[in-house]
């Protein structure tokens, strides 16, 4: 009986000591943050920058008379094709005809005194200085009356191209002043289309030259290809953004696209300085380029550190700084962590 009783006593003794145990074991579990690991690599990526602009040619024009007066006619519309050398305004040639109808009574006066001179020279009555003043005078008349001639040329606005009208500034009966604004003219041809987007400074950096795009529109339906054609050298002072030209490449959607239609565009930069490419929901929170992120060096302890953020794709995040000499970044179980927390790795 008593050696019953002794064995009771150990089994209770040893239940006990379990319990204890487990519960040791359960608290650790508790305090300790299951988490998932990525392996970080540096390797070198494009970016793809996305925005947006016009479509336009390099081959518009703002025609406008070199004189001032009345517009006599215009004869064309907005949308009008035109052909090479085709007449498109012009204007009341009235005072024109007057200047160059002055300027030939003045040239025909000074041939006159010139005569005149040169006989009066040969009989010693008039100066050899009298002589080549009659002369000069002359010869300043003759260049009158070719300017005014000129000038009575430039009352016609004529098509240096073939084209279409994009716009119309001013109609019949109108006072323009010389070099005002009457007709918008570009050459249309299929290979000629581009798209005028603006970037950021930064944006403007990471672009060169011949890299791809990809350009989106709902008149065109297909994406349609593109290239980096030009870069501005200054800012645009009326938008307050850099532009760059995309120049679509050979295609049926001419006729599909007017001057002035929106469009989106993704420009796909060139490989450059490596990055880090790490999941979007590894990111905490960020601001100015900045960001925070969960890290382990040992796979048992969190540690917080800040990462400078590059870009930001679609479902990644490019990191320039701050995950140096860093094996293993934490994209799972960050929303329960502080820094120096114990963790669990798990698959």
């Amino acid at each position: 009986m008593n050696r019953f009783g002794s064995l009771l006593v150990l089994l209770v003794a040893f239940v006990s000591c379990k319990s204890t145990s487990d519960r040791s074991a359960d608290g650790l579990r508790e305090d300790t943050i299951p988490v998932k690991l990525l392996t970080l690599s540096q390797k070198s990526v494009g970016q793809q920058i996305k925005t947006s602009g016009v479509f336009t040619t390099d081959n518009e024009a703002i025609l406008s008379f070199k004189n001032g007066g009345v517009v006599s006619k215009i004869y064309v519309k907005e949308g009008d094709a035109v052909q090479t050398g085709q007449l498109l305004a012009t204007l009341n040639p009235t005072e024109v005809a007057a200047s160059v109808g002055q300027a030939k009574l003045s040239e025909e006066k000074a041939q006159r005194d010139f005569q005149r001179a040169q006989a009066l020279f040969k009989d010693s009555v008039a100066t050899l200085e009298q002589l080549q003043n009659a002369e000069t005078a002359l010869r300043i008349a003759q260049e009158q009356l070719r300017a005014a001639n000129y000038n009575r040329n430039q009352t016609e606005i004529r098509a240096a191209s073939a084209g279409y009208v994009l716009k119309r500034f001013v109609n019949d009966g109108q006072v323009v002043g010389p070099g005002s604004p009457v007709l918008q003219l570009n050459r249309t041809g299929g290979s000629d289309w581009q798209l005028k987007v603006g970037v950021s400074d930064q944006q403007w950096s990471r672009i060169a030259v011949g890299d791809s795009a990809i350009i989106s529109s709902e008149v065109l339906g297909n994406k349609v290809a593109a290239l980096v054609y030009k870069k501005s050298e200054g800012i645009d002072p009326a938008s307050g953004v850099f532009t760059i030209m995309l120049k679509l490449l050979p295609g049926d959607y001419g006729k599909k696209i007017g001057a002035g239609m929106f469009a989106q565009a993704v420009i796909q930069t060139k490989e450059d300085a490596s990055h880090w490419q790490i999941p979007y929901d590894a990111i905490l929170d960020g601001d100015a380029g900045k960001a925070f992120v969960f890290v382990t060096n040992d796979g048992k302890t969190a540690r917080q550190v800040e990462v400078k953020v590059d870009a930001i794709q679609q479902n990644t995040v490019s990191i320039s700084a701050g995950l140096e000499n860093i094996p293993s970044l934490i994209i799972s179980g960050s929303a329960y962590l502080t820094d120096g927390s114990p963790i669990k790795v798990v698959k």
